[in-house]
């Protein structure tokens, strides 16, 4: 194995891992970086990486042009809190006095309000963790940390169905990706079928799965492809069937597969009985939705709903792969319960060729997203989890974490998981100050002003400006912090500073791998540097025992694994987990057998959803922008169905859109639309189209393709144009094109969870142009309206007061 760092003539090449961006979350691709005279001179991908191979995305190999743009910022700024929104205020100022500022208006707030008036917002990030709720507990003190995606519609639902169904350890298609030798490793055996729902894992590479994975089996082994989606993708066109399915209606199609499993005998009856409870009450549930009654809501032809069923019950072993839009629904909740179901039910659940599963830390403990703990762990756990050190540490108080925390004891099954607010109800604080009034937030990789994920990003940005003090985390400036924040602190690419990745967050760890810090560009730190820096003068006495990046690493981030310098010299050390993790006792706590679930077993029929007020079985309830739930309008002003979301190979959500080599592949956000739509509406292949739903418009261009259902339309989103005029109203042209204007926000299930974006009615006509240019023209007058709350809105969900006696206290 070649070393990390090696010198070939003049250049020092180093073998490290990616984060995103550039990379996809949470994949790690392997990378070789050249570098001469401290600047990059190429980017190549490393063969020796077990799983990329040597290849790499557009944007990976993009990362010279993204890391030497002339917009990045390097240096920290600041500008006066009157002159947000105006481009030409910022100057450049020292990391000291950068600091001195968020740390002085965090302690100042504290004081006079409460620690639990600051917020923290985060995205994505440059760390292999989610590093906003250590932000948030460990420097500040707060628990309101707040991914900002209206009703948590990113992987939340996900590991609710896991950790409720199963315990913990997210599920993940076998593709050999914990074994050095891969493919090629005597207890691997290939999946015959792949179930890919909502999932297009070439373009998204989405959760740590390595997306070309499948076309290696593919060709090495013949497996086969059933896709289930309104759009033939890549991996569509080469699938044994492709059922384009209704948006929103996803879950009467899973269902109806439970049906055809369960008529037909295709089921896994010796592991249902030893390791699943309320299999008879599930089959009982799926009787009200046979393919006959399936077919009617999907829009997907009832033959091929038994024959896609029956190819993938038939097929030994076989796996499940679910995706983004299994969490963008407001029935995606019961989506997740049917897919984890059919994962398990066929017994090849944690089985060569199956649906693996993480074994968590190596105390056998499910390792929790962002480090947070829940109702069954204790403040003293030796997992030194992020709110057990914020607690033992006096940085935060019980009271303040079980009682401050926003729009948890509304959504228990939201608080019980995920380590943050509740995002809808933490909008709704802001807005009405209340419980209390919010005066401090940060940015960490998050951009809720603008394109990647809040619904409504009008109201979150007349919010959010109201507050006292804010700052940013961040490489490029973006309308968020352009319009709302007062310092700026620069952070370092995945290739200027050491690091760690790790698949699936931890929860179900192909490898760990080493980011290695390869050229310094500015005065650029990592998150962990500029949050150990923060909070060195907000809470000295647990920050000032790290004096080192390495310090911190391996106290926190690297406790369960590896110490740095053996992680660097490995560069990918594969996890080698095994299969059947649940017969051997490495999937519970007390090390017995089974699943870490209130029945020791997966718990198809879930008692914690039961315990949180929500049906224990799945469920189909329609979207709540449909044509079963509002025909009229649809018939009369909005009669095509919206959906968004989909990656894009040359940006990471609302980034890279100003590196020309990526920008120059999609220069315009574009709109998918079936041929036979667009010749009614007099709409030709490239003409700008106004897209526009009962919340405002925008403009797209159409991409007139056979690949989208028809009736169905699908809208860039994350798409905003750097090169316009930065200042307010403007602000680089977010109102244009943003598709999230058309989105509401709060429009959930009783679990809190899902949204519209996977399912929104919408109208389209033929457009002459983009729009005015640098000025506020009727989009943004829109916008200013709406964020005024001037605009009628046909229909929202009226709030669901929880009483007392359905109120679960979260302790």
């Amino acid at each position: 194995m070649t070393e990390w760092k090696r010198q070939e003539g003049q250049e020092t090449i180093f073998r490290t891992c990616a984060w995103s961006p550039p990379g996809c979350h949470p994949v790690g691709c392997g990378l070789q970086v050249h570098v001469k005279d401290g600047k990059v001179t190429k980017i190549e991908g490393d063969p020796e990486h077990p799983i990329t191979k040597g290849s790499l995305c557009p944007r990976c190999l993009a990362l010279k042009e993204y890391i030497y743009h002339p917009d990045r910022i390097i240096h920290p700024m600041k500008r006066e809190k009157q002159y947000r929104g105006q481009a030409d205020k910022w100057v450049q100022c020292s990391w000291d006095e950068a600091t001195d500022l968020v740390a002085n208006a965090a302690n100042e707030i504290t004081e006079k309000y409460g620690a639990e008036t600051i917020a923290v917002f985060g995205g994505t990030g440059r760390e292999g963790n989610n590093w906003y709720p250590q932000w948030a507990n460990l420097v500040f003190g707060t628990p309101n940390s707040v991914y900002g995606q209206a009703g948590w519609s990113c992987y939340g639902p996900r590991m609710t169905n896991t950790a409720f169904m199963m315990g913990g350890g997210y599920p993940e298609i076998d593709y050999a990706m914990k074994f050095e030798d891969r493919y090629d490793d005597p207890r691997f055996v290939a999946p015959e079928v792949i179930l890919l729902w909502g999932k297009e894992p070439l373009r998204s590479n989405p959760d740590g799965m390595y997306g070309h994975a499948i076309i290696e089996m593919m060709r090495r082994f013949g497996t086969k492809i059933i896709c289930v989606d309104p759009r033939v993708t890549w991996l569509g066109t080469r699938a044994e069937e492709i059922l384009q399915v209704r948006p929103g209606t996803d879950t009467a199609l899973a269902m109806a597969f439970i049906y055809v499993l369960a008529h037909d005998d295709l089921v896994d009856h010796d592991f249902i009985d030893k390791w699943t409870y309320g299999y008879d009450q599930l089959v009982e549930r799926v009787q009200e939705m046979p393919p006959s009654r399936a077919a009617e809501i999907c829009g997907v032809p009832e033959d091929q709903i038994w024959r896609a069923a029956r190819l993938y019950g038939n097929a030994k072993p076989s796996s499940v792969a679910w995706g983004l839009a299994t969490d963008e629904s407001t029935n995606g909740a019961q989506l997740g319960m049917c897919l984890v179901s059919l994962m398990t039910i066929t017994g090849f659940l944690d089985a060569p060729g199956g649906t693996t599963l993480g074994m968590g830390d190596d105390q056998g403990n499910v390792v929790r997203d962002g480090g947070a703990i829940d109702s069954h762990e204790k403040v003293e756990d030796e997992t030194e989890s992020t709110l057990s050190l914020a607690l033992k540490n006096g940085i935060m108080s019980e009271e303040t974490w079980y009682t401050k925390r926003i729009g948890v004891d509304k959504y228990p099954c939201v608080g019980q998981v995920m380590w943050t607010v509740h995002p809808d109800e933490f909008l709704k604080a802001l807005e009405t100050e209340k419980p209390y009034k919010m005066h401090m937030a940060g940015f960490v990789s998050s951009n809720p002003v603008g394109t990647a994920i809040s619904a409504e990003p009008q109201r979150w940005w007349k919010a959010l400006k109201k507050l006292d003090f804010n700052f940013a985390c961040d490489l490029f400036m973006n309308p968020t912090t352009q319009s709302c924040c007062d310092v700026f602190l620069p952070v370092a690419s995945t290739i200027e500073h050491d690091g760690m990745v790790v698949t699936h967050y931890g929860l179900n760890s192909s490898f760990y791998g080493a980011q290695n810090k390869c050229v310094q560009v500015g005065e650029c730190l990592s998150d962990v540097e500029i949050m150990m820096m923060v909070g060195k003068k907000t809470y000295p006495d647990f920050w000032n025992r790290f004096e080192t990046l390495e310090d911190y690493n391996n106290f926190h981030v690297l406790r369960s694994w590896l110490p740095w310098e053996q992680l660097r010299n490995n560069v990918v050390t594969m996890s080698n987990e095994p299969y059947y993790k649940y017969k051997e006792g490495k999937l519970r706590p007390d090390g017995q057998m089974g699943f870490p679930t209130q029945t020791g077993r997966v718990e198809l029929y879930s008692y914690a959803y039961a315990r949180f007020g929500e049906d224990p079985l799945p469920y189909f309830e329609p979207p709540a922008y449909s044509p079963d739930t509002l025909p009229e309008l649809m018939k009369k002003d909005y009669p095509f169905i919206l959906t968004t979301g989909a990656r894009r190979q040359e940006f990471f959500h609302s980034e890279h859109h100003q590196v020309p080599s990526l920008r120059q592949i999609t220069p315009w956000p574009v709109l998918d639309i079936n041929p036979a739509d667009a010749e009614k509406l007099g709409i030709e292949d490239g003409d700008w189209c106004e897209i526009s739903s009962p919340y405002g418009h925008v403009r797209q261009k159409a991409n007139v393709t056979p690949t989208i259902k028809p009736g169905v339309v699908h809208a860039m989103h994350g798409f905003w144009y750097p090169e316009e005029e930065g200042s307010e109203p403007n602000l680089y042209g977010n109102w244009k094109s943003n598709i999230n204007m058309l989105m509401p926000n709060s429009v959930n299930a009783k679990s809190g969870f899902g949204n519209t974006f996977k399912s929104m009615v919408c109208n389209v006509v033929k457009a002459d142009s983009l729009g005015g240019d640098n000025e506020p023209n009727d989009i943004v007058v829109e916008a200013s309206r709406q964020a005024e709350f001037e605009v009628q809105q046909v229909w929202r969900p009226e709030d669901k007061e929880i009483t007392d006696a359905d109120r679960v206290k979260i302790d």
